[in-house]
C-alpha cells in the first residue's frame, strides 16, 4: 500500500513539475558539454581569469577599471591556486549551477503568478534551453550574469511574499546582485513594477517603492564615487544614436526569434537553407506565444512586464549589447510566454509546437556549443605552436597581430587572434610559468604586411626590451628570436 502511494505521489510530481525533472536530467549533459569550452577573447582579460596577485583584494576587489564585481575577483583568485585544474572548469560549473538556479526560480516566479501548470512548465523549460541563453551559458566569465539575475528574482519573491523585513531582504539582495553585475541594480525598479502588474501591491505602494528604488540606485552611485579607484570609461560604453538603434535591432532579433544564428549570420559558416529550416520549425511555437494572443498584451500584467523587460536590458541597449546580454531580460520573455499559454483553451496545438521547438532549440544549442569548443581549440593550437617554435622559456614576449578581417559571431565563432588571447593563451599552456610579460600591437593588413611585421619585430628585439616576438597571421604564428 505504501509503495502504491509513493508511486502515485511520484506520478503526481512528474505530471505537475515535468519541466523541473527535465531540467535536472539535462543539467549534467549541459555541464559535460560546456566543460570542453576553452577561454577566448575577453575571457583572457576578465577578473575571473587566474589571479596570482597577493594584493588582489586591495587592487582588484574594489572598483576595477570600470567595474565593481568583487565576486569575479574571488573566482579569479581561487582559479589561480591551480589554473590547469580549475580554469575554466570552475567557472563553467558556477555558470551551469547559476543557470539551473535561475530556471528553477523562474518556475517558482511563474507559480506565484498563478499561471496554469502547462504554462509554467513550458515557460520554465523555454528559459532553460532557449538558444538565447547559450551566449551566457557557454561563456567562461558569465557567472556574474546568472547569479545577478538569480539574486534579483529571489529578491522579488521575498518582496511579494514577506510582510515583515521585506525591505531589508529586497534591498540587501539587490545590492548583492549588483556586486555580481551592475545590471542587477535594475531590479530596484523592476520589483515594484512587476509586483504592481500582477496585483501584489497597489498604486500607492508602487509610487513609494519606486522612490525606494531610486534611493538604492543613488546609494550605489555614491558608493562607486567613494571607492578608492579612478573611474575609467571604456570607449565601447559611450552611447550614441547609431549604436542604440543597432543594439535595439540585435535585441529584438536575438530575443524574439529562434534561429540558428551561425548558419544565418556567420559568413564562413553560412547556410541559409539550414537557417531557414531552423526558423520555420521554431516559428509555430513563437507564433502561439508572441502573436496569436497579442490582443491580450494590452493588459496591465503585460504592459508592466514589457516595461520591466526594457528596464532590464536598458543599460546594455545604451552601451554594449551582445547575445550574452539577452539573458537579463529572458525572465520577462518567459512571463510573456506563460501568460499567452495560460489563455489558450486548447493547449494541445501549443504543446505540439513546443515539442517541435524543443528539438530545434536543442539542435541549435548543440551547434552553438560545438562552435564555441572549436573556437577555443583554435586558440589552444596557436598557443602550442608559439611555444613549440619558441623552443625554450622566455621572460618577455612582444606579440604583433596582423589585423584580421575574419568575421566573428559573439563568443561562438571567434577571430583566431582573439581566441589566442593576444598571446595570453600561451601562458595558460605553460601553466603560467612563462612568458611573464606579454605586450601586443596590431598592424593593418596590406600586401607587404608580413615584411612590415618582421621589420617591427627585429627593431623591437634590437632595443632589448623583449626576448622574443610572435607574429600572429590569422591562425599561424611566426617566431623571431634574438
Amino acid at each position: 500500500m505504501q509503495d502504491c502511494n509513493s508511486k502515485i505521489k511520484l506520478q503526481h510530481f512528474l505530471g505537475n513539475h515535468w519541466s523541473i525533472v527535465t531540467i535536472i536530467f539535462l543539467t549534467p549533459i549541459l555541464l559535460y558539454a560546456v566543460l570542453h569550452i576553452l577561454p577566448t577573447h575577453d575571457d583572457w582579460a576578465s577578473t575571473t581569469r587566474p589571479d596570482f596577485n597577493p594584493f588582489f583584494i586591495k587592487e582588484h576587489f574594489l572598483f576595477y577599471g570600470y567595474h565593481w564585481r568583487p565576486f569575479d575577483t574571488w573566482i579569479g583568485y581561487i582559479a589561480g591556486r591551480n589554473p590547469q585544474l580549475l580554469w575554466p572548469a570552475f567557472n563553467h560549473i558556477l555558470v551551469v549551477i547559476g543557470h539551473v538556479l535561475c530556471a528553477l526560480t523562474v518556475y517558482r516566479l511563474l507559480t506565484i503568478f498563478k499561471f496554469s501548470r502547462t504554462a509554467r512548465n513550458i515557460a520554465a523549460l523555454f528559459f532553460f534551453i532557449s538558444p538565447a541563453t547559450m551566449a551566457t551559458v557557454t561563456a567562461v566569465d558569465s557567472q556574474n550574469q546568472v547569479f545577478a539575475l538569480t539574486c534579483d528574482m529571489i529578491a522579488f519573491l521575498l518582496y511579494v511574499k514577506l510582510k515583515k523585513g521585506k525591505y531589508i531582504f529586497w534591498i540587501s539582495l539587490i545590492f548583492l546582485a549588483t556586486l555580481f553585475k551592475e545590471n542587477g541594480l535594475m531590479w530596484a525598479w523592476i520589483c515594484p513594477i512587476l509586483a504592481y502588474g500582477f496585483d501584489f501591491i497597489d498604486k500607492k505602494i508602487l509610487k513609494k517603492d519606486l522612490l525606494v528604488g531610486i534611493t538604492i540606485m543613488i546609494a550605489y552611485a555614491l558608493a562607486i564615487l567613494l571607492l578608492p579607484k579612478d573611474i575609467t570609461i571604456h570607449p565601447e560604453y559611450v552611447p550614441d544614436d547609431f549604436k542604440i538603434v543597432k543594439n535595439i535591432v540585435k535585441f529584438f532579433f536575438s530575443t524574439f526569434i529562434t534561429v540558428d544564428y551561425i548558419y544565418l549570420l556567420h559568413q564562413p559558416s553560412r547556410n541559409l537553407l539550414l537557417a531557414a529550416c531552423s526558423f520555420l520549425l521554431a516559428a509555430p511555437f513563437l507564433y502561439f506565444i508572441f502573436i496569436r494572443k497579442i490582443k491580450l498584451f494590452a493588459h496591465k500584467q503585460i504592459i508592466c512586464t514589457v516595461i520591466s523587460l526594457l528596464i532590464a536590458v536598458g543599460p546594455h541597449l545604451g552601451t554594449v549589447f551582445s547575445m550574452m546580454h539577452v539573458y537579463a531580460g529572458l525572465v520577462m520573455i518567459a512571463i510573456l510566454a506563460a501568460y499567452s499559454i495560460s489563455h489558450f483553451e486548447q493547449t494541445k496545438p501549443v504543446i505540439l509546437s513546443f515539442l517541435l521547438w524543443i528539438v530545434t532549440a536543442l539542435l541549435i544549442d548543440i551547434h552553438l556549443i560545438d562552435s564555441s569548443i572549436k573556437s577555443g581549440l583554435i586558440g589552444k593550437r596557436m598557443a602550442q605552436e608559439a611555444i613549440q617554435k619558441t623552443g625554450e622559456p622566455v621572460k618577455r614576449v612582444y606579440v604583433i597581430i596582423i589585423e584580421d578581417d575574419y568575421p566573428k559571431l559573439s563568443s561562438f565563432c571567434v577571430i583566431p587572434n582573439e581566441a589566442f588571447g593576444w598571446g595570453w593563451a600561451a601562458q595558460y599552456e605553460t601553466n603560467y610559468q612563462w612568458p611573464e610579460v606579454i605586450e601586443d600591437t596590431t598592424i593593418e593588413r596590406s600586401a607587404d604586411v608580413f615584411r612590415k611585421a618582421k621589420a617591427l619585430g627585429l627593431e623591437t628585439l634590437k632595443k632589448q626590451q623583449h626576448d622574443c616576438v610572435w607574429i600572429v597571421n590569422h591562425e599561424h604564428i611566426d617566431v623571431i628570436k634574438r
